[in-house]
């Protein structure tokens, strides 16, 4: 999102999270701005009885975190490391002054808080009134033009487990199991090696 040799040169530090790694907690007051380099990172909650529900999957290149950074309000989300990662790391009165004196930078980071607010208003919709088949379909679909995904001889290939749908959507895991195959035999998606294609 923002030039990693910028951030380098306005005052960020590497840092590597090990896979399954806590990197800020919900309700904890935001001191840093955080960027990938390598890795995935995902922002999630958990339910009185332990459930997790995905807000967000990130990787390579994109930020997480910062709306609490301009709202000095605590996160809303934990941030943990679903594979072993190296982060970009800011102090957030360096970060609001970059963004304050760079007008480019200003506009990057808009712009990307705007997808997310787009994506969030897409699966709400989606999540509060569609059959589990037009969730899934919506959330592949919305995941290979949020990631860019490039199309492969087989399709689009959609990344994510089975478990980080039904996250991502509110769904069971055995649900999304079920209407992956529905969907397979619908001709609507290809399952090779066990990875799901559009």
């Amino acid at each position: 999102m923002i030039s990693e040799a910028l951030l380098i040169s306005n005052g960020a530090i590497a840092k590597k999270y090990k896979k399954g790694s806590l990197i800020f907690k919900e309700n904890e007051l935001p001191l840093y701005y955080y960027q990938i380099v390598t890795g995935e990172v995902k922002m999630c909650n958990f339910n009185d009885e332990g459930k997790e529900f995905i807000q967000g999957i990130f990787h390579h290149g994109q930020s997480f975190g910062e709306p609490p950074l301009f709202l000095e309000r605590v996160f809303p989300a934990n941030a943990i490391a679903v594979t072993d990662c190296e982060l970009l790391v800011m102090k957030k009165e360096l970060f609001r002054r970059l963004v304050t004196e760079n007008a480019e930078v200003s506009l990057a980071v808009i712009e990307n808080l705007s997808r997310r607010l787009h994506y969030k208003a897409v699966m709400s919709a989606e999540i509060s009134s569609q059959d589990p088949e037009h969730r899934l379909l919506t959330l592949m679909d919305y995941s290979i033009r949020f990631f860019k995904i490039e199309k492969e001889p087989e399709g689009y290939r959609i990344d994510l487990t089975r478990q980080q749908m039904a996250d991502l959507t509110g769904l069971r895991v055995e649900t999304v199991i079920r209407s992956i195959k529905t969907l397979e035999t619908k001709k609507k998606i290809k399952i090779i090696n066990r990875k799901v294609f559009r």
